[in-house]
C-alpha cells in the first residue's frame, strides 16, 4: 500500500480549476473588494478606503454640514454602514435624490461563551476576559498586539477562508461568499464614484446621486445601523437644509422626495438546472439575461407597476435586459430593505437584483460580466429616469 501510494502522482493544485485575474479589471475589482470585506465592519472600511482614493469624496463627521454644488461627501454609522452621495452643481430645493439602496451584512456572530479558567474567574466576572474562552482572548490579543485586559467587548463573524475567484470552463463565474449583498454593494459604490470623477461630471447634474450601504437586512433592519433607522430621512433632510442655507421652505423636503427614485439592489435567486420546479414556470431568473425586477402582491418587495415601468425604461435607452420575477403561490417570499425604505420615507422604489446560485450558502456564485452591467446602468442612467418622473 506504502509502495502504491508512493506511485500516485499528486493532485494538481487548486489554481488550475480557478483564477484571480480576468481580462475585464472590474471583475478584478470586485475580487479584490469580496477579498477585503470579510464582515460588515470589514466592507464598511473597504468602502470608506475607496471612497477617501477617490478624487473630491470628503467623510463627514460629527460637526455640523457645510454642503456645497458640486461636492461629494459620506459618512457612516457604527462602522458597519455607510451613505455616500454627490451634489450636482445645479441642485436647487425642489430637485430630487438619485439613491441606489444596497446591504451588506454577515449575520453569524462567532462569539461562544464558554466555562473559564479559574484564573478568569477571580477577575471582574463582567469583562470580555471573563465571559470568552482565555484561548479565544489570547488569540485575538496576539492579532492585535495588545493585552487580554484590554479588550473590553468583541464582535465576530465566522468567516471562510477560501478567497473569492473566477471559475468555470470559461472563467464566467464568481465564487465567493457574502455576494448577498456585497455584490450589489460593490457596484452602487464604484457607480456613484465613476459617475463623478471629475468636476464636469457634476457640472450640469440637477439632483442628488446617493448610495447607502445598510447594516442588518437579514435579521430585519431594526439597527441604528440598518435601514429601518431614519438615516436616510435625516441625510436627506439635512441635504435639503445645508444646499438651500437653513432657509428650507415649507416641504421642500417632501418635494424633494417625490421627485426622487430609489433602487432597491439586493441578489435574485436565480433557477438551479437540478431544482427548476422551485421556481414559477415562467419566472425563472437566469444568469447572463439581466437584473431581475422582483414582484410581490403582499408587497415583499417595493416595486409596483409605476416603478417597474421606468425602470424598464431606462434599461432600453441603454439597450441592457431585464427579466421579472414572482413568487410561486404555494411558497414563502422573502423581502428587502425596499420596503422598509419606501413606507418611512414615501420614496418611489424599485427591487431588483442579480441573478445567483446558492444565495445564503457559504460560497454562492454568479456571473461575471452582469456585474459591469448593473454598476454602468445604476450609476449613469438615472438622469435619463428622472426626465420621466
Amino acid at each position: 500500500m506504502a509502495s502504491a501510494a508512493a506511485n500516485t502522482p499528486p493532485p494538481p493544485p487548486p489554481s488550475l480549476f480557478y483564477v484571480k485575474s480576468h481580462p475585464n479589471p472590474r471583475v478584478g475589482d470586485l475580487l479584490d473588494y469580496l477579498n477585503e470585506s470579510w464582515t460588515q465592519f470589514h466592507a464598511t472600511a473597504e468602502a470608506k478606503r475607496q471612497l477617501l482614493a477617490a478624487v473630491g469624496f470628503i467623510c463627514l463627521m460629527k460637526d455640523e454640514w457645510d454642503l456645497k454644488p458640486g461636492g461629494r461627501y459620506f459618512f457612516t454609522r457604527n462602522m458597519s454602514c455607510l451613505v455616500a452621495f454627490s451634489v450636482g452643481q445645479n441642485t436647487v430645493n425642489k430637485d430630487g435624490f438619485k439613491p441606489n439602496l444596497e446591504t451588506h451584512l454577515i449575520p453569524l456572530f462567532a462569539t461562544k461563551p464558554e466555562e473559564t479558567s479559574t484564573e478568569s474567574k477571580d477577575k471582574n466576572t463582567e469583562s470580555s476576559k471573563a465571559v470568552h474562552h482565555p484561548l479565544l482572548m489570547q488569540v485575538l490579543s496576539d492579532e492585535l498586539s495588545c493585552s487580554t485586559d484590554d479588550v473590553v467587548s468583541i464582535e465576530l463573524n465566522l468567516c471562510d477562508t477560501q478567497p473569492s475567484c473566477l471559475g468555470g470552463g470559461n472563467n464566467e463565474f464568481i465564487f465567493s461568499g457574502r455576494l448577498d449583498n456585497l455584490a450589489s454593494s460593490f457596484c452602487a459604490l464604484r457607480a456613484l464614484i465613476d459617475s463623478c470623477k471629475s468636476s464636469n461630471d457634476l457640472s450640469s447634474e440637477p439632483a442628488i446621486r446617493m448610495a447607502a450601504l445598510f447594516d442588518n437586512e437579514e435579521v430585519g433592519s431594526g439597527s441604528v445601523q440598518g435601514a429601518g433607522a431614519p438615516t436616510m430621512f435625516q441625510a436627506m433632510r439635512r441635504i435639503v437644509g445645508c444646499l438651500a442655507h437653513n432657509e428650507v421652505s415649507e416641504g421642500a423636503i417632501e418635494r424633494a422626495i417625490r421627485k426622487s427614485f430609489l433602487v432597491s439592489a439586493d441578489m435574485a435567486h436565480g433557477v438551479h438546472p437540478n431544482f427548476m420546479e422551485k421556481h414559477e414556470e415562467h419566472h425563472r431568473p437566469e444568469m447572463r439575461k439581466g437584473l431581475v425586477i422582483k414582484h410581490n402582491a403582499n408587497l415583499r418587495y417595493a416595486t409596483n407597476g409605476i416603478t417597474a415601468f421606468l425602470f424598464k425604461e431606462v434599461g432600453k435607452i441603454l439597450n441592457l435586459p431585464t427579466q421579472e420575477f414572482v413568487v410561486r403561490n404555494d411558497m414563502g417570499c422573502g423581502s428587502t430593505i425596499g420596503p422598509i425604505l419606501a413606507s418611512g420615507v414615501g420614496i418611489r422604489t424599485v427591487d431588483c437584483g442579480i441573478a445567483q446560485l446558492s444565495m445564503h450558502r457559504i460560497c454562492g456564485g454568479s456571473r461575471t460580466e452582469i456585474e459591469v452591467r448593473i454598476s454602468v446602468w445604476i450609476g449613469v442612467s438615472l438622469g435619463e429616469l428622472l426626465l420621466l418622473l
